[in-house]
């Protein structure tokens, strides 16, 4: 045992009275939720990479936070497993996540660099026995070592494209061994910085094969779980090929992918986008590509990536809401891809961030049950399209423009607007959050 964390117990559920910020006050792992157990709808995970390995830098400077694990020797990196299963424990997380540079130094080799992905990866297998924590999904870093500046996939010295293959076998070989519930692929550099130098079709084409090699290889050694690509439009590149969850399905569709591959969702992603993060849920639930979240928020003021822990319960609510009404999730789950703010400096932040955030998920689990059973906006959505439910409505998307045409003039058809009751829609979701 660490002392990282001395002084600091397991996160207890003291309910919405309480004021001790190292308590929930809604988030019961066993409360039943229309019919199935809190933890198993949010299926939450603490990601390794900002919560162990982040420096506390930002744009315009550089590491605040000082850790005894910080450092590129393989002891450094058993330290931080260590300090990570003991924070995994006290707040009561299911699962965590993580990339392969997160939990072992880069080696001499890419031989070297897999063998200490591969040590470390075997004292998770003991500590994830001893304590029932999961892994909802492993993924490869494909972004941060300079051979990768120009994309990985995507890149135009096809020995990068070589190394990243090799790279993400192992990182799919780990989390298969180690029972992982999803493969995670965030093309960090995939896009370009200027059209000048860059040869698109050829890119996107790259791209597309090697999605296919590794749903081809995940079928290959039998892994179970769900390949998720992460969309996101900008930053670091200035535009990349996964901008929002419509533009990665179309990429899916044109390789045939889109019954292989599903989306993992981020909230400040989205903003990024141009898009709010209920907007990205229910589209992934229309499109069938729905597969998991990274829970956070961006600051609306700023024009890069803050990834700040979510503590915005009405968009939490309607988020869930739409995953609630897409059969929620299967394989995936809420990550909690968020870092502290580079003044947060103590132990204790990093446990009360993610106590934070674990009941906003749980606030808005609870408020989103409620308005599925109010029943409120399926009534209203029922009103809005009762039309398309007559037989005549149904024949016309089943006729042709003629018909359609002869018909409007037969009958003398001149519709007037109807209302939306946006308002009163609003109003009426104020009630549950």
């Amino acid at each position: 045992m660490s002392d990282f964390f001395a002084g600091i117990d397991r996160v207890p559920f003291k309910g919405p009275e309480s004021d001790d910020p190292l308590a929930f006050r809604f988030y019961e792992p066993d409360r039943m939720v229309l019919g199935k157990r809190m933890e198993d709808h949010l299926r939450m995970a603490v990601c390794y990479w900002h919560s162990f390995a982040w420096p506390g830098g930002d744009p315009f400077g550089g590491q605040t936070f000082q850790r005894p694990w910080f450092g590129d020797t393989m002891d450094h990196a058993r330290l931080k497993a260590e300090v990570a299963f003991e924070m995994f424990e006290r707040l009561g997380v299911p699962f965590f996540t993580f990339h392969d540079r997160d939990i072992a130094p880069e080696g001499a080799s890419l031989a070297e660099s897999n063998a200490n992905v591969c040590a470390i990866a075997e004292i998770f297998a003991e500590k994830m026995a001893a304590t029932g924590v999961g892994l909802l999904w492993g993924t490869a870093n494909l972004f941060s070592n300079r051979r990768f500046m120009a994309g990985a996939a995507t890149n135009p010295d096809p020995e990068v494209f070589a190394y990243a293959a090799a790279q993400v076998k192992c990182a799919l070989d780990v989390t298969h061994e180690l029972g992982g519930a999803n493969y995670v692929l965030w093309g960090g550099r995939e896009g370009y910085e200027t059209l000048l130098n860059t040869d698109m079709k050829r890119e996107l084409d790259q791209a597309g094969r090697f999605l296919s090699m590794v749903v081809e290889y995940k079928k290959k050694i039998g892994f179970p779980g769900t390949i998720l690509i992460e969309p996101k439009p900008q930053e670091p590149t200035k535009h990349q090929y996964d901008y929002d969850v419509a533009t990665v399905f179309g990429f899916l569709q044109r390789f045939g992918l889109e019954g292989e591959v599903r989306v993992n969702i981020e909230t400040g992603h989205s903003v990024l986008a141009g898009h709010s993060f209920e907007h990205e849920i229910a589209t992934a639930v229309a499109l069938g590509v729905f597969g998991s979240v990274d829970a956070n928020r961006n600051d609306y003021q700023s024009g890069w990536d803050t990834d700040q822990f979510p503590n915005n319960v009405p968009e939490m609510a309607l988020a869930i809401y739409h995953i609630l009404r897409g059969g929620g999730f299967s394989t995936g789950g809420f990550n909690f891809d968020a870092k502290l703010r580079r003044q947060s400096l103590d132990p204790v932040d990093l446990i009360a961030a993610h106590v934070g955030g674990m009941d906003v998920c749980a606030r808005g689990l609870l408020a989103a049950a409620a308005m599925i059973d109010d029943g409120g906006l399926d009534a209203a959505l029922a009103e809005r399209y009762a039309g398309w439910e007559t037989p005549e409505a149904r024949a016309m998307l089943e006729s042709d423009l003629a018909a359609i045409a002869e018909r409007v003039e037969r009958e003398r058809i001149d519709p007037e607007p109807r209302s939306g009751r946006q308002e009163r829609l609003e109003n009426w979701i104020n009630r549950f959050v």
